[in-house]
């Protein structure tokens, strides 16, 4: 699979939010500024084949134990109804978008999420909302790439996806030397196609 689009393909664009894609933001991305455009130009590409593009975004409440200030590894970020949390200006928005860890859930693909009290995961409502249009097929694009974004493509080639990765629509966040190539290589592994 590349990254050509048809009616049974969806574009998942995974948190182009503020926080990560603009330099200013809390848990800004290396170069997240940049994949905006390459980014809007695989909306572009879905949306002419009449493929479903649906978006993610991180939407956490003030107090999670996702965050650092609550026990968590990450800084305060996409808290909901912030400008962190909104998309960035220049993204092209045209579907739907799923919100992550609405009520303090923990996780990092737009599929699922870890309940913060049972130590289940629960559904995002993604999967739903592709089987719902028919969508055989995922191509993810947005940030981090070894995170939210490797975690999205791993969860929908275990859900029964076809799935591949725009690389250059993505780029990770890279905590530790290395962790976008190590990404990669466990995305491939899985049966993951990057292009």
């Amino acid at each position: 699979m590349s990254t050509r689009y048809d009616d049974r393909t969806a574009l998942v664009v995974v948190d182009v939010q503020n926080d990560f894609a603009d330099p200013g933001g809390s848990l800004a991305v290396p170069g997240g500024a940049g994949v905006v455009a390459a980014v809007n130009d695989e909306i572009a590409m879905a949306s002419a084949a009449g493929a479903l593009v649906v978006y993610t975004q991180d939407w956490h409440p003030p107090r999670t134990p996702h965050f650092v200030t609550d026990g968590g590894p990450w800084p305060v970020h996409c808290v909901r109804e912030t400008w962190g949390a909104a998309f960035h200006p220049d993204l092209v928005v045209v579907g739907d978008s799923v919100r992550k860890g609405t009520g303090g859930e923990d996780g990092y693909s737009g599929f699922t999420m870890r309940h913060p009290d049972r130590d289940v995961d629960v559904s995002t409502g993604l999967d739903e909302l592709l089987r719902a249009r028919g969508v055989e097929r995922v191509a993810v694009a947005g940030l981090a790439l070894d995170y939210c974004v490797k975690a999205t493509a791993l969860d929908a080639v275990a859900l029964g996806y076809s799935c591949v990765v725009a690389r250059r629509a993505t780029a990770p966040v890279e905590v530790d030397d290395g962790d976008g190539a190590a990404a990669e290589a466990e995305m491939a592994a899985a049966g993951v196609e990057l292009a």
